[in-house]
C-alpha cells in the first residue's frame, strides 16, 4: 500500500451548533452554501450537515463531498436547540481560547457587510472598526467569529456574487510555531502559502494548505482565493512562557470547535504512514466502532480526522 500526501485534501472544519435551522439558514441566506450532505446517527443522537459553496464559479461544483476542500460540518447533538442552558465555546473567550475563526474571501466585502447588515448580522468588528479596515467579522447564530477578506479579484462596483466566494481558511492558535509547521508540512504535507507578521501587535499568522501549482509565489496575492487553509496564529513568547498552559482544543468541556479534517487517496496506507511517523493518535482506525475514520493530535491537542477520498478509492461509502 502507497499514499501520496500530495493528493490530500483539507476537507472540512467541524463546529458544535446549537441549532441546525439557524445555522443553516444564516450560511445559506448570507452566503449561498449548501447542504450537500447529511449523515444522521439516530442511535448517537446527533446529525452531521456538510456544507459547500457548490456555485456555478464554485471551486468543487458538483464533486463528492470527500473529494472536495473548504465544506463547513455543522454537528447538531439532539435536543440543544430546546435546552435554555446549552451554549458553545466559540474560542475566543478566556480562559478557552484556541480556534479562532472561520473565514470565507468574497468578490465584494463592503457589498456582503451591508447585506449581511441589513438581514440583522451582529459584527465583532465592522470594516470600519479599528485599524485593519480591509476585514470584518460577522457572528453566527452560537457566537463563532466568521472573519471576511477580499478575494484579491477584480470586482463590480456595488454587485456581489455568492458562487465566487471561498471558505479559505480556518483559524487556530498554536503555542509553538516551529512544531506546528512542522506537523503541517511533514505529517499532513501542507505547503506554506503565505505569512504575515504583525510586529506592532506581537503576532504571526502562517498560512497552509494542499497545494500542487508548480508555478505558485508563496505570499502571492492568489492565496485568498484557495480553499482548504489552516491560519497557525501565533502570540509571541508563548513557546517559552513557563506560565502558559495552552490552549484549548474545543473538545475538553466547554466545547464548541471539534476539528479540521483532511481526506487522503488510500486510508489504510495513510494510517500506516501516519503509525511510522510516529504521531499521537485519539483514535485508530481499529478503534472503536467506527473502522473508516481516524483522528491524530496536532502539537496542541487539536484533533484532526483522517477519511477516505471516495472519488479515488470506495471504502466508507457514506
Amino acid at each position: 500500500m502507497t499514499t501520496d500526501p500530495s493528493t490530500y485534501k483539507l476537507n472540512h472544519t467541524m463546529i458544535r451548533v446549537k441549532d441546525p435551522k439557524k445555522s443553516i439558514e444564516f450560511y445559506e441566506s448570507n452566503f449561498g452554501l449548501k447542504v450537500i450532505r447529511t449523515l444522521d446517527f439516530p442511535e448517537n443522537k446527533f446529525s452531521l450537515y456538510f456544507l459547500a459553496f457548490d456555485g456555478e464559479n464554485a471551486v468543487s461544483k458538483g464533486k463528492e463531498w470527500t473529494d472536495r476542500e473548504g465544506l463547513l460540518e455543522l454537528t447538531h447533538n439532539y435536543g440543544t436547540e430546546n435546552d435554555t442552558e446549552y451554549k458553545v465555546n466559540n474560542g475566543n473567550v478566556d480562559p478557552h481560547r484556541g480556534f479562532g475563526h472561520i473565514c470565507f474571501s468574497v468578490d465584494n466585502i463592503e457589498v456582503v457587510e451591508q447585506n449581511l447588515l441589513k438581514n440583522g448580522a451582529k459584527f465583532q468588528k465592522k470594516l470600519s472598526d479599528g485599524r485593519q479596515k480591509d476585514i470584518a467579522f460577522v457572528l453566527d447564530p452560537d457566537g463563532y467569529w466568521v472573519e471576511l477578506i477580499w478575494t484579491r479579484r477584480p470586482k463590480t462596483e456595488g454587485v456581489t456574487d455568492p458562487s465566487t466566494y471561498r471558505f479559505n481558511h480556518t483559524m487556530i492558535r498554536v503555542k509553538d510555531p516551529k512544531k506546528s509547521l512542522e506537523f503541517y508540512q511533514t505529517v499532513l504535507g501542507l505547503k506554506l502559502l503565505r505569512t504575515k507578521a504583525h510586529e506592532n501587535a506581537k503576532f504571526t499568522l502562517y498560512f497552509l494548505g494542499y497545494n500542487n501549482d508548480a508555478n505558485f509565489v508563496v505570499d502571492s496575492p492568489e492565496s485568498y482565493n484557495f480553499e482548504g487553509v489552516v491560519e497557525l496564529t501565533h502570540n509571541w513568547g508563548t513557546e517559552s512562557d513557563p506560565e502558559f498552559k495552552g490552549y484549548h482544543n474545543g473538545n475538553d468541556e466547554p466545547q464548541g470547535f471539534g476539528h479540521l479534517c483532511i481526506s487522503v487517496d488510500d486510508l489504510d496506507a495513510a494510517a500506516e504512514r501516519f503509525e511510522q511517523l510516529k504521531v499521537n493518535w485519539k483514535k485508530r482506525l481499529t478503534d472503536g466502532r467506527m473502522k473508516n475514520v481516524a483522528f491524530i493530535l496536532d502539537p496542541d491537542n487539536y484533533w484532526i480526522e483522517v477519511i477516505q477520498n471516495e472519488a479515488i478509492k470506495s471504502k466508507a461509502q457514506w
